[in-house]
């Protein structure tokens, strides 16, 4: 081992400038939370440790080579110090002041490109730390810093600074290979001389640093970066364990996407679905649940600029090298950097739904009665995803066995050559749809409708608007141009008979004007109807835009909405109570009205649209006693 150099006496300089600056950003502005600190300084000793570990396969002799590579932090509450020690390269005098008292820069990044290109593929350096070190001044009064270089000439020094505008460089003899930092801390900040306290930062932030971290010579970090390793290396029984570390699970994930990308970024992805959803089991909204991590080291736990935020259910962590450690959390909402991996990783997500979909439709099945009420939330809110939810969606439909669920492109699969819409319907349950109106025109053409059966379907299909070139189309919009039906009449004697007595046009139009007149403005018009063959009426949505779904819910949200005056009323010229009310509006026109009245409220609780049923109730009752002859009338 050769001779250690003669160290230079005590020497005191002032900062650089740039430094002084940085300092003052540091400590007041660019963290949110103190706690960072720790991370920071944990980082840049496994950065060093890091250079170490390449350094000793190219050198024939290093300082202290037994030593194990760590990191070590004692904090005393007592002295009111924490230190941290790592077994690293080590700096020498001329490193500290470069790396510490002249221009803020990454030792990491120089390190980094100084190598040549063959020598890089195996080095896991952080790269990004130009200002962590300062942090440490966020809660220290005083730094020392000590530390000894792993070349076996260079002696130890020590760099003490208050941060305030000077720092001084003496001589350490008798230190170990790397660097202890020791932190004489600020009067509050007593509570990170608490090693439960330490430990609880570490667990948070330095969960997956590489190198052991020890407090009180208990490893801290136990559980690995899985997500930095290859897929074919990682048993199942890992990935498990891993979910139930990230996500605080108990039990085992439904599905898992792991996958790295080198462009546009270099970003590697860890990503669960859990079995059960907390929300639809009633306890509140969810925060997101995945963690951004740079290089292992976590920059945002439960980040809200990752992921949109109607993936928040995904469970898992983000790994990107490309960003920067020490970024503030205001910053990180900023950053078009992270703007770029949310897009690359939600598209990606989005594509692995597609592929489960087609794979293995029943897990897929099982996630969507899950967790389809966040895919239908990015269909509402978010544009940018559109198309590929679209595909995501399922719904039963009149071509499906109840429960069963088909896609809109399966739907497209199944129409007739001729058909060039989507058609959907409202409904509360699967049995309300198929008793109600709506779909008598659709039955009479063999077209297949979806049920929408929860009231976010049709928000989501009115954003989504088109799928493969095909409108979708609400089934109770007024204007809907379904082509001419087979007449049943033709080979049905009952159906011939039933058109016979149906009210020619001229009576349908007046007694269409007549019920316009009783209504008055709760309706925007009153005609014949195309579309019903067994129901006598039903509104419907002469605009298209607004679903009755879609103002079931708004009401019920507590918007404001005009009455139902925008909606229109069909009636069935060919239904025998239509025929019946047009003579009794010449032979008792008051009852006629009742029943006119009654008609349309029955349309609306068909549609889900009635809000207030007593008034109907008292009339019913009217009607009821009229038919049976004891109604104020008769007892005149």
């Amino acid at each position: 081992m050769s001779s250690e150099k003669t160290a230079p006496a005590a020497e005191t300089r002032e900062f650089q400038a740039e430094v002084k600056k940085m300092l003052d950003i540091v400590i007041n502005s660019l963290y949110t939370e103190r706690e960072i600190f720790l991370r920071e300084l944990i980082s840049n000793s496994a950065d060093a440790l890091e250079k170490f570990r390449h350094q000793r396969l190219l050198s024939e002799e290093v300082f202290d080579d037994h030593l194990p590579l760590e990191i070590k932090i004692s904090a005393d509450q007592e002295q009111q110090t924490l230190t941290i020690t790592d077994t690293g390269l080590g700096m020498d005098r001329g490193e500290l002041e470069s790396n510490l008292g002249t221009i803020a820069h990454s030792g990491s990044r120089t390190f980094w490109a100084n190598l040549a290109e063959n020598q890089r593929k195996d080095l896991n350096l952080i790269g990004q730390f130009g200002v962590g070190f300062y942090a440490a001044f966020m809660v220290a009064a005083k730094v020392r810093v000590q530390s000894r270089s792993y070349r076996p000439e260079e002696p130890g020094h020590e760099w003490i600074s208050d941060g305030t505008g000077t720092y001084t460089i003496a001589p350490c003899p008798g230190i170990r290979r790397g660097t202890k930092i020791i932190l004489e801390l600020k009067e509050d900040a007593g509570e990170f001389a608490d090693q439960e306290r330490i430990k609880q930062i570490i667990r948070r932030y330095s969960s997956f640093v590489p190198f052991p971290i020890k407090v009180a010579d208990e490893t801290v970090n136990t559980v690995q970066a899985i997500w930095t390793r290859s897929k074919n290396e990682i048993k199942e029984e890992e990935y498990q364990e891993f979910y139930k570390y990230i996500a605080n699970a108990f039990d085992e994930p439904r599905a898992r996407l792991h996958f790295s990308a080198d462009a546009p970024l270099a970003v590697k992805a860890l990503l669960f679905l859990p079995q059960e959803n907390i929300e639809r089991l009633g306890f509140g909204r969810m925060d997101p649940g995945v963690n951004l991590y740079c290089q292992r080291v976590l920059i945002e736990q439960h980040s809200k600029n990752i992921l949109p935020e109607w993936l928040r259910f995904v469970k898992g962590v983000i790994d990107s090298e490309d960003l920067p450690l020490n970024i503030s959390r205001q910053a990180l909402q900023d950053s078009a950097l992270v703007a770029k991996i949310n897009r690359v990783i939600s598209k990606r997500l989005l594509k692995f739904l597609a592929e489960l979909a087609q794979n293995e439709p029943e897990t897929y099945e099982k996630f969507w009665n899950t967790f389809g009420m966040f895919l239908k939330e990015g269909a509402i809110s978010d544009f940018n995803y559109r198309k590929e939810l679209a595909g995501l969606l399922r719904f039963e439909s009149s071509h499906t066995e109840p429960g069963k669920l088909t896609s809109l492109s399966d739907y497209i699969a199944r129409m007739a050559p001729e058909q060039k819409d989507i058609y959907y319907i409202s409904g509360p349950s699967r049995e309300a749809v198929e008793t109600g109106p709506y779909l008598e025109a659709f039955r009479q053409r063999d077209l297949e409708v979806l049920y929408t059966l929860d009231p976010m379907d049709d928000f989501a299909l009115s954003h989504i608007g088109e799928f493969a070139e095909h409108q979708l189309v609400s089934a109770d919009r007024g204007d809907l141009e379904l082509g001419e039906a087979a007449k049943k009449e033709d080979q049905d004697p009952a159906a011939a008979e039933k058109a016979a007595a149906a009210l020619p046009p001229e009576e349908a139009q007046a007694l269409a004007a007549w019920m316009k007149e009783v209504l008055g403005d709760k309706v925007k018009e009153v005609k014949e109807s195309k579309r019903l063959t067994d129901s006598p009426a039903m509104v419907v949505n002469p605009d298209g835009f607004l679903t009755s779904s879609m103002e079931r819910v708004m009401r019920a949200s507590g918007q404001q909405m005009p009455d139902f005056g925008g909606k229109n009323l069909e009636i069935n010229p060919g239904h025998a109570l239509i025929g019946g009310l047009n003579r009794l509006r010449r032979e008792d026109e008051d009852l006629a009205r009742k029943i006119t009245a009654q008609i349309f409220d029955n349309a609306l609780i068909q549609a889900g649209l009635m809000t207030e049923p007593r008034a109907m109730v008292g009339r019913n009752y009217e009607i009821l006693a009229r038919l049976v002859g004891r109604g104020p009338a008769d007892s005149a």
